[in-house]
């Protein structure tokens, strides 16, 4: 089989596999690009077997090490996913999850992504292998050369860490969209009419916001908490800049806008993504801003998981 129909055959995958290791759809775009560059340098010696699980191997193995670089690196501010397209029409089933499983969107969701960032490297490549790929403990095992008992500590470990996202979960189901839909467009609307009240009335009492500027612009360096100090962050910030324009997308499993602004201060963002995450009451338990140029690919090179 020629490397260009492996790579067809294949990309998607290990695409996939990389973006929710790392969080980074430009770091899964390397995933792919290194996997494939070492098999055609080192080819996997057994030519009689599937190639798929060298492959995932080897993919995993680069995942870890960007994930162990990226955390070595001074980040300015909150750290947020870099969002991706997802399918209009694309949801989780409306039936209740299994406790420890994950549906392909919610794993791609930016509350998992963060809840994942609480996990090593090994317990994240674990967590994703057994909970969203359903592989076994032995095909886990092997893909990250493992010992199976030290696969079923490693996974404990991670499912504990988290906790705290299950009991706050919420899975993108076709009325959890729609409602964060209206949500958002409700809460742009009371920004626009400086309406405290109104803002206030949309958000949880431990509503937190992170912002994700990357250094490159004006955001707040530490996670924003609870009802009030969010509501006058973004009632402030609402009134920097001129000739602002909002256009919905489908990120990362639910409804976003993207904010842009003609003319800014300096330092001050032309382009920004908000994303909301709602609470079992459907108010608004979490906000996503994300600035840093570098993670709004998706605006012009849409990529799906």
């Amino acid at each position: 089989m020629s490397i260009e129909q492996l790579f067809g055959d294949h990309r998607r995958f290990l695409w996939s596999l990389g973006y929710r290791m790392t969080g980074s759809a430009a770091d899964a775009d390397d995933v792919v690009q290194d996997t494939f560059v070492r098999m055609m340098e080192h080819p996997p010696k057994r030519t009689d077997e599937p190639v798929r699980p060298w492959l995932v191997k080897v993919a995993l193995n680069r995942s870890r090490d960007l994930l162990r670089k990226r955390k070595r690196r001074e980040y300015v501010g909150p750290w947020v996913p870099a969002p991706i397209e997802t399918d209009e029409d694309a949801a989780v089933p409306s039936h209740e999850l299994a406790p420890d499983r994950y549906d392909l969107l919610e794993s791609v969701s930016l509350a998992f992504l963060v809840a994942l960032e609480e996990l090593t490297p090994t317990q994240r490549a674990v967590l994703l292998l057994r909970d969203v790929f359903d592989y076994s403990i032995a095909e886990t095992a092997d893909a990250l050369d493992l010992t199976e008992p030290n696969v079923k500590i490693t996974h404990h470990r991670a499912r504990k860490a988290m906790d705290a996202y299950n009991q706050a979960r919420v899975p993108p189901t076709k009325q959890v969209q729609d409602a964060s839909r209206n949500t958002l467009f409700e809460f742009m609307r009371r920004l626009e009419a400086q309406d405290v009240a109104g803002v206030e009335a949309l958000l949880a009492s431990d509503v937190k916001a992170m912002t994700d500027g990357g250094g490159e612009f004006r955001s707040a360096l530490r996670t924003i908490a609870g009802r009030e100090k969010v509501a006058r962050f973004f009632l402030s910030v609402s009134q920097i800049g001129k000739g602002i324009s909002v256009r919905p997308m489908m990120l990362n499993g639910l409804p976003a806008v993207l904010v842009e602004v003609a003319s800014a201060p300096e330092r001050v963002a032309r382009r920004t993504i908000m994303q909301m995450q709602l609470d079992a009451n459907g108010r608004v338990a979490q906000i996503y801003v994300i600035s840093a140029t570098p993670k709004l690919a998706v605006l012009d090179h849409p990529t799906r998981a």
